[in-house]
């Protein structure tokens, strides 16, 4: 056995399918024997009331038909059983069984057998008291400082102290501000009782207080009582602890100080008489039940704390002196003398488990044989070490560290996509201004290769596109098995989204417990936010795309948008999207060039990325491996600096709305404060348009909240036009520059690390730390410029000038031969990729002309940008 198991003595199990509670068990010598040995009550839920006197002939041995004194069973279920002094005319102890609406007192007595039955006992009512409230639990002790007897005070559920002197009902007072119940207990030393209520304080009433405030009876106060009959009820001292308390417990020993201890739900305190601190211990588990006992040292409390992990741990006031292991969960813990042996552990489950353990040793009679000495071997050694490590190397590949291969995998989820559109469309509660939304179906299959257990499906494509169902829950997949689901993409929102892209998420178990998660991208087709369209001529913004292989027809790479009988569409190609602008797209007779054209810069985006996809796809069916885009423009700053201002313009706007809704609503409260006090005023006054001024201020927040409400759907679709402009930026960018992977990457964390914007973290602040330490490390132009440092804290600017500013000078940089990297030695780097170095450019001749090598056009920081002029 571990010497860190509580040895068991005695245990048993009560009953079949009961329920108990931290209340229902309770060490006394009940009878009155006069022997010192005390007796273990327990009393159920199920209302039985159970008496034991627990003999074993040898520790650990079971239950023996004489240890149960007595079992009766009770009419009502059995909340907390406590034994005292509660019957007058004699000090003999008694015990009280506290029911939902019923408080009964009993006395239990022996009769000596004469016969090889033994003795024999019985309980006999001594009084009971039926409650008008139902109880929740109770407390006892001398109150007032009565001599030779104990009185009782029981909490209902509804916060009443309802007080007993013993056979008569004395009082009941309500206390202030009550929520919930909590722990009750009874100090005699300061006379007052003390709980923790629902704010998460530990308070203490005072019975003298409670004694003479007023009557419970009468729970609203009139002027007479103010005036006549008693006193509102004060609390003597309050200390917040910051959580809920499982169990409060008040001790005076002779060699320690008398306390209040406390046990909550993370923490376990140690409270003087006036309610201050002595100590307090953070618990790393959670606890079930507590009790203190005497220490052996001087000055100190003993302490024993249940937890969940079915541990008993031993604190000498915030030390831990011992952990023992537990075959149950804990929900009440005693200290009794039981058989001359002082110091028994008597613990109860909720489930009925009760046993008496100690806490020891017992001596081993094993002798370990006495070993030869002998010369060792380091040859032999050394060669079992190597074959030992070769073992371990061979083990630890094959553990599941590291992702597998796709074929190789547990669980492998497959999305794929319909080529065509829905017949029936499945879109629901679209907000697109269109005679029709299409739908897509999405055939999502698991195919599990082990046991899985409680596999979960999510999906989730980028608003405003939208799913039909986005979570999908299954029972546990067997090996060699698999789930399919079926589902609709539709477009949900009143605007173009910046990706046709989605994602699943599989989330299971392995059997061995260890949590894994499975994954997998399917990309929408077009079709989905647009249809084809006539072409236009006329259009605000124009981008031209250049390649190094000859132009292809549209009807090859865009079958699904074109119609095979018209030739006229091998060249040009118009679009129209659901929710936003035409575009066009034309392909040069005489040139390698693409054009793509529309009244809206975020528009374009959609339709360039995939016109350089299939462009790509079909070069690479061809087995052409040299295949490249370029984009030898300008880049539209100008343009897209004036989605960024009206992005930045609705987020100062929402400010302002939480502003006057933040004002609107104190008025709002003041008023009802004022109102409530003119309708419980006894003497009745006008209301001076009180009433007329409330649903003023009433209409104003209601209209304020809608135009908060309208300003947060503005502000989402200009986020989604702004993300659309900059993924076309980014690619721009990599096309302009040739761009390597890692390098697009990094361009994308600059101006994408949102997923969504808020007021509290904005796209905005967030780019331009990003852009600012980009400027200061490999894009920096001496190590003047790195030496600088960033503001740790993002807040939300006064303007974008600052933004557009560093954009503009990121550009110049790249264009001035920088290169994006995140090691730490950039400005090395820079200075041999660099011919010559950046030189320092004057920020008022950055403002007013810069050129960019390779473009068109100059493009100046915060003038018009000229649009691109070239035909294809």
């Amino acid at each position: 056995m571990s010497l860190f198991k509580a040895r068991d003595w005695w245990s048993t199990v009560l009953g079949e399918k009961e329920e108990f509670d931290q209340g229902c068990l309770c060490v006394a010598d009940v009878d009155n024997s006069g022997s010192g040995q005390d007796k273990i009550i327990v009393g159920s839920y199920m209302g039985y009331l159970r008496i034991f006197n627990p003999h074993p002939v040898t520790p650990g041995d079971g239950v023996q038909p004489e240890d149960l004194l007595l079992e009766v069973q009770l009419q009502e279920p059995i909340l907390q059983v406590e034994v005292g002094k509660f019957v007058s005319g004699t000090e003999g102890l008694h015990l009280a069984v506290l029911h939902c609406r019923k408080l009964c007192v009993y006395a239990v007595s022996g009769t000596v057998g004469n016969v090889e039955h033994g003795n024999q006992y019985q309980i006999k009512l001594m009084y009971e008291h039926n409650l008008q409230r139902t109880a929740c639990n109770m407390t006892y002790g001398p109150f007032g400082g009565v001599k030779g007897r104990d009185l009782i005070c029981i909490q209902s559920m509804d916060g009443m102290l309802m007080l007993f002197e013993q056979e008569s009902y004395a009082f009941g007072r309500f206390l202030p501000g009550f929520l919930l119940p909590g722990p009750l207990t009874y100090s005699s030393r300061t006379d007052s009782f003390i709980t923790v209520s629902s704010c998460r304080q530990v308070e203490s009433y005072k019975y003298q207080v409670l004694a003479f405030a007023t009557d419970a009876d009468e729970r609203q106060e009139t002027e007479q009582q103010k005036h006549s009959s008693g006193k509102r009820l004060a609390v003597d001292w309050v200390l917040n602890i910051g959580e809920q308390a499982l169990d409060i417990c008040v001790v005076s020993f002779d060699q320690a100080v008398s306390s209040v201890f406390v046990l909550g739900e993370r923490n376990f305190f140690c409270l003087k008489d006036n309610g201050q601190i002595r100590f307090m211990k953070k618990l790393d588990y959670s606890p079930s039940c507590f009790i203190p006992y005497c220490s052996v040292k001087e000055g100190t409390i003993n302490t024993l704390i249940g937890n969940h992990s079915k541990m008993l741990n031993v604190y000498q006031d915030v030390t831990l002196k011992w952990a023992t292991q537990l075959p149950h969960i804990p929900v009440s813990v005693k200290v009794a003398n039981l058989q001359d042996l002082k110091g028994v552990i008597v613990t109860l489950s909720d489930s009925g488990h009760l046993q008496c353990s100690y806490l020891g040793t017992d001596p081993s009679l094993f002798q370990a044989p006495r070993v030869d000495s002998r010369e060792i071997n380091y040859e032999e050694f050394d060669a079992e070490m190597k074959e030992l490590q070769k073992i371990i190397k061979e083990a630890t590949k094959t553990q599941d560290f590291l992702p597998k291969s796709e074929k190789h995998r547990d669980l492998i989820v497959t999305a794929e996509v319909s080529p065509d559109l829905d017949a029936e469309s499945q879109a629901i509660d679209s907000k697109v201004k269109a005679e029709a939304v299409p739908s897509v179906t999405v055939k999502i299959t698991i195919q599990s290769r082990v046991t899985a257990h409680k596999p979960s499906l999510a999906v989730c494509v980028q608003a405003p596109l939208a799913v039909t169902c986005d979570q999908f829950v299954f029972a546990d997949l067997e090996p060699d098995s698999s789930e399919t689901v079926v589902l609709s993409v539709f477009l949900k929102g009143d605007c173009s989204p910046s990706e046709l892209e989605g994602n699943c998420v599989v989330s299971y178990d392995t059997p061995t417990g260890i949590p894994k998660v499975a994954q997998c991208n399917f990309r929408l087709p077009l079709r989905l936010v647009c249809f084809p369209a006539q072409p236009s001529k006329a259009a605000n913004h124009k981008l031209t795309i250049d390649t190094n292989k000859p132009p292809v027809s549209f009807l090859t790479i865009f079958p699904d948008f074109v119609d095979p009988s018209e030739d006229d569409q091998a060249n040009v190609l118009g679009f129209q999207f659901l929710a936003g602008s035409k575009i066009t797209l034309l392909a040069s007779k005489t040139s390698q060039r693409y054009r793509i054209q529309s009244d809206q810069l975020e528009d374009l985006w959609l339709i360039t990325k995939e016109l350089t996809l299939r462009l790509e796809e079909h070069f690479k069916k061809q087995n052409c491996k040299d295949f490249a885009c370029t984009f030898s423009g300008s880049i539209p700053l100008q343009e897209y600096f004036e989605l960024i201002d009206q992005h930045f313009e609705l987020r100062l706007n929402a400010g302002k709305f939480q502003e006057l809704l933040s004002e609107r609503a104190v008025q709002f409260r003041a008023i009802e404060r004022r109102l409530l006090t003119r309708f419980k005023d006894k003497t009745p006054a006008p209301l001076q348009h009180l009433d007329t001024l409330l649903e003023g201020t009433f209409r104003e927040v209601i209209a304020l909240a809608d135009a908060a409400e309208e300003n947060q759907a503005k502000m989402f679709q200009a986020f989604t036009k702004l993300k659309s402009a900059t993924h076309l930026v980014i690619m721009l960018i990599s096309l302009w520059q040739k761009l390597s992977t890692d390098q697009v990457a990094i361009l994308e964390a600059t101006f994408l690390p949102l997923a969504e914007d808020t007021q509290e973290l904005g796209w905005e602040e967030t780019v331009d730390a990003a852009i600012s330490y980009l400027l200061r490390t490999c894009l920096s132009k001496s190590s003047k410029e790195q030496a600088l440092t960033l503001s740790s804290q993002l807040c939300m600017p006064k303007d974008t000038s600052r933004l557009k500013k560093n954009i503009t000078l990121f550009c110049d940089r790249l264009a001035k031969g920088g290169r994006l990297s995140l090691s730490t030695d950039s400005a090395t780097q820079q200075a041999a990729v660099m011919p010559g170095g950046c030189t320092t450019i004057p920020e008022s001749e950055l403002e007013e002309r810069t050129v960019i090598p390779g473009s068109a056009a100059p493009f100046p920081g915060h003038g018009r940008i000229a649009k691109q002029k070239s035909k294809p």
